[in-house]
């Protein structure tokens, strides 16, 4: 049975856990230890009951021989098993994010120390380095608060995997004892409903591929992804929808690949006005045609949106092109992304319920389709404003004329 025995210094209070785990050769019992300290803000009896799981915990580790002496281990061999468990957890974009951050960032600051050495004194101080003019991949300018906060949450996500392993007593990322830079709440981009139209009647010059991909974009609501992954089958003439079932990415230096959506909720069979069943119909001719003139050279793959010889689009292109398109008609830059966000906004304006917005952009949480509120609180502040004029415009210029 393990023994505890509490102690106290500098540091605060902490328990040593011994476990014997059995005899040596030379008959003199083994005993194994570790140190466990209550996180800040435990009461009595919560710490009581977190040492008797803690103790409980080492006791069967002990017993089913896991005796390796883990005291030792740094940050930056722990990464690599911490990588090698979280593959198949991530997304593979994120999985290859969190690899470059990990390795640019979190190595060099912190992964010399061992793991039981990290305290919440050196997390906040890789936070403030991250917050120092230079800290940028460019070297030039500060990281936005967004992006320490996403750069820390990888850390945050390493030292929670160690706690749960055992290998670490409290997880020094813990948040209750950190200062993390205030996110002001960003505006959502959105093209109002005359900005939207004007920049429909600005596609009809551009090629059809890229007219259709803007018109499902703004109807649908897809993401990036999704749109470049659709396939001719995920389109049902009879129904007139069109099924959301994958996505597609890329990482630097490696192919197109295809996932499954963001979330469980992305999946989703949408449905699409009779004018863009017609653009995709000529599309699938005007492929059609680029399929027999290259012969062998297409990749009869089915894909919607391709490369000139059938193969996929690139996931970056809808990016690119659509910065050049609004770059050529004088139309105000917008991220791609801005046409989901208008899609939701246009929806909520005409009286969609909210609900089945969040049906049709794939959203989990409904709080999420509440930040396009804010920009319908913009119109309607507008229309407001429209009454002065509606109704004492006219007394004014009685008056002027009186």
């Amino acid at each position: 049975m393990a023994t505890i025995q509490k102690r106290t210094g500098k540091t605060g209070t902490s328990y040593l856990i011994r476990v014997s785990a059995g005899y040596g050769s030379d008959g003199k019992q083994i005993i194994k230890s570790k140190t466990w300290r209550p996180s800040a803000g435990m009461t009595e009896k919560q710490t009581e009951r977190e040492l008797r799981r803690v103790a409980a915990e080492f006791e069967q580790r002990i017993e089913n021989g896991d005796t390796a002496d883990t005291s030792n281990l740094r940050l930056a061999d722990f990464c690599k098993q911490y990588l090698d468990l979280s593959k198949t957890s991530l997304s593979p974009t994120t999985y290859s994010y969190y690899v470059r951050t990990i390795d640019s960032l979190i190595i060099p600051s912190l992964g010399h120390m061992k793991l039981t050495a990290i305290r919440p004194l050196h997390v906040q101080q890789f936070i403030q380095a991250l917050q120092e003019p230079g800290a940028r991949s460019d070297g030039n300018g500060t990281l936005s608060a967004s992006s320490v906060r996403r750069y820390f949450t990888v850390l945050k996500s390493i030292m929670a995997k160690a706690y749960k392993l055992g290998l670490i007593d409290r997880n020094p990322t813990d948040t209750a004892r950190l200062d993390l830079p205030k996110i002001e709440e960003e505006e959502v981009e959105v093209f109002s409903k005359d900005e939207a139209a004007h920049l429909m009647s600005c596609l009809e010059s551009e090629p059809l591929m890229y007219r259709v991909l803007i018109h499902l974009a703004i109807v649908t609501g897809a993401r990036r992804g999704e749109l470049v992954a659709l396939k001719w089958e995920h389109i049902d003439q009879k129904r007139k929808t069109v099924k959301i079932v994958q996505s597609n990415y890329k990482i630097k230096g490696g192919e197109i690949k295809t996932k499954s959506p963001k979330t469980q909720k992305s999946t989703r069979e949408l449905s699409i006005p009779d004018y863009l069943i017609s653009m995709l119909n000529d599309l699938r001719r005007e492929q059609m045609v680029e399929a027999l003139k290259l012969g062998d050279a297409w990749h009869n793959e089915g894909w919607i949106f391709t490369q000139w010889n059938g193969a996929p689009m690139y996931p970056s292109t809808p990016t690119l092109w659509f910065s050049k398109f609004q770059e050529r008609h004088n139309i105000p830059h917008r991220k791609f992304h801005a046409l989901r966000h208008t899609s939701g906004t246009l929806l909520l304006s005409s009286g969609t319920n909210i609900k089945t917005v969040a049906s049709r952009l794939g959203h989990t949480q409904l709080s999420t389709t509440n930040r396009y509120l804010h920009s319908l609180s913009e119109s309607d502040a507008a229309a407001a404003a429209s009454f002065e004029t509606l109704l004492f415009e006219p007394q004014k210029k009685e008056k002027i004329s009186g």
